[in-house]
C-alpha cells in the first residue's frame, strides 16, 4: 500500500483543510497519507502588509519545491493563495467545492454584532490587509480608517478582541473551517466586496506525470467550483495582477431552464477605493477560461490597464521559477 506524503503550511487553517483532505482521500482504505508541514515565507514575515513582502507566491513556493524535489506528494492550498501560473512539472489535480466565498464582518466578543458596513460609526477603525478590501470598503465608506493587520486567524481575532481594531474583515470560510463561525457578525454582499480569486476554494497540486495522485485525488474534484475558478483565475491571469492591485472576482452556477449558466463578476481598483472597475459575464461553465479573458480585456478597456501600469504591472509569482498556466483538468 503506497504512503501518500501531503505537503501543508503549518498555519491552523491550512492543517485543518489538510487534515480534511487527507481524512477524506483516505475512506476508502486503499491508500494511506502522511501530513508534512512547512512555513512559507508569508508565514514568516508577518510585520509589513503581504503587497510590501512580494508576489503571489509567498504561501506556497516552499509547498512547490517539495512537490518537484519529491519530499511530498502533492500539496493542499486555500486556491486563492496560488498564482495563475504554476511550475513546469506541476498542475492543480482537483479544485474541492467550494465553501461560502465571501468576506465576513467579525466583532469584538464584548460587543454587540454589526448588521452591515453601514452599522459602523464614522471613523471606526477596521482590521485587514487585503488591498482589494481596503479599495472597496474604502469606496463604500470612504470615512472609515482602515488599518493593517497580520499573523494567523487566531493572532487576528486576539488584536480584535484586545480592542485593537472595532471590526475586522475576514474570509468567512476559514473561520467556518476552524469551527469559529459564530463569531461572524454579518456576510458582506458581493455588491460591496467581491472575494478574492478562488476564495473559498482549496486546490489540491501534484505533478503532472503523477498518474497514481491523479487518480487518488479525483473524488475531491468538484467541477462546478473548478468552472467557476477557473474563470476567475483566467481574469486574473490575463490582468497580469499581483499583490499590489486590488483585484476581485467571483463565478457562480446559476441553474436556469437550459442548465447551468456560468456568471462572472470582475473588478479592479485604485488602492484608495478613489476608482472601482467592475464588471460582469455571463456564458456557458465550458466557456470558462475564455469568459474571464474577455471580462478582463474589458476592464482594461475602461481603465484598468492604467490602474495595473501604474502600481507596477506583471507580479503573477513573486519568485523565480518556469511557469505554465493551471491546466484543464
Amino acid at each position: 500500500m503506497r504512503v501518500f506524503r501531503v505537503g501543508s503550511r503549518d498555519s491552523a487553517l491550512a492543517m485543518v483543510q489538510t487534515e480534511w483532505v487527507a481524512a477524506e482521500l483516505g475512506r476508502n482504505g486503499r491508500q494511506l497519507f502522511e501530513i508534512l508541514s512547512m512555513k512559507t515565507l508569508g508565514d514568516q514575515v508577518l510585520n509589513v502588509s503581504l503587497d510590501k513582502v512580494g508576489g503571489k507566491g509567498l504561501f506556497v513556493k516552499e509547498l512547490e519545491t517539495a512537490l518537484l524535489d519529491g519530499s511530498v506528494d502533492m500539496a493542499v492550498h486555500s486556491l486563492k493563495d496560488v498564482p495563475t501560473e504554476l511550475p513546469e512539472g506541476l498542475t492543480i489535480g482537483a479544485v474541492t467545492h467550494r465553501e461560502d466565498p465571501r468576506d465576513a464582518l467579525v466583532t469584538p466578543v464584548a460587543r454587540p454584532a454589526v448588521d452591515s458596513l453601514d452599522d459602523l460609526p464614522q471613523g471606526a477603525r477596521v482590521g485587514t490587509s487585503s488591498l482589494r478590501r481596503v479599495a472597496q470598503i474604502k469606496k463604500y465608506r470612504p470615512d472609515l480608517e482602515v488599518l493593517p493587520v497580520r499573523g494567523n486567524v487566531g493572532t487576528r481575532l486576539r488584536k480584535l478582541d484586545e480592542g485593537q481594531f472595532d471590526v475586522l474583515v475576514m474570509a468567512a470560510a476559514g473561520l467556518a473551517r476552524l469551527g469559529l463561525k459564530e463569531r461572524i457578525s454579518t456576510i458582506l454582499p458581493t455588491s460591496i466586496s467581491l472575494p478574492a480569486v478562488g476564495q473559498g476554494a482549496l486546490g489540491i497540486e501534484v505533478r503532472t506525470e503523477d498518474t497514481d495522485i491523479l487518480e487518488a485525488i479525483r473524488p475531491l474534484h468538484d467541477p462546478d467550483t473548478y468552472a467557476a475558478t477557473l474563470a476567475e483565475r483566467a481574469l486574473l491571469r490575463r490582468l497580469e495582477g499581483g499583490c499590489h492591485v486590488p483585484i476581485g472576482a467571483l463565478g457562480c452556477l446559476d441553474e436556469g431552464p437550459e442548465g447551468g449558466v456560468l456568471v462572472l463578476e470582475g473588478m479592479v481598483a485604485e488602492p484608495d477605493g478613489s476608482l472601482l472597475i467592475r464588471g460582469s459575464r455571463r456564458g456557458k461553465p465550458e466557456e470558462a477560461e475564455a469568459m474571464g479573458v474577455s471580462l478582463a480585456e474589458e476592464l482594461l478597456a475602461r481603465g484598468a490597464a492604467d490602474i495595473l501600469a501604474r502600481l507596477g504591472g506583471p507580479d503573477r509569482r513573486g519568485w523565480d521559477a518556469p511557469a505554465r498556466p493551471m491546466s484543464q483538468l
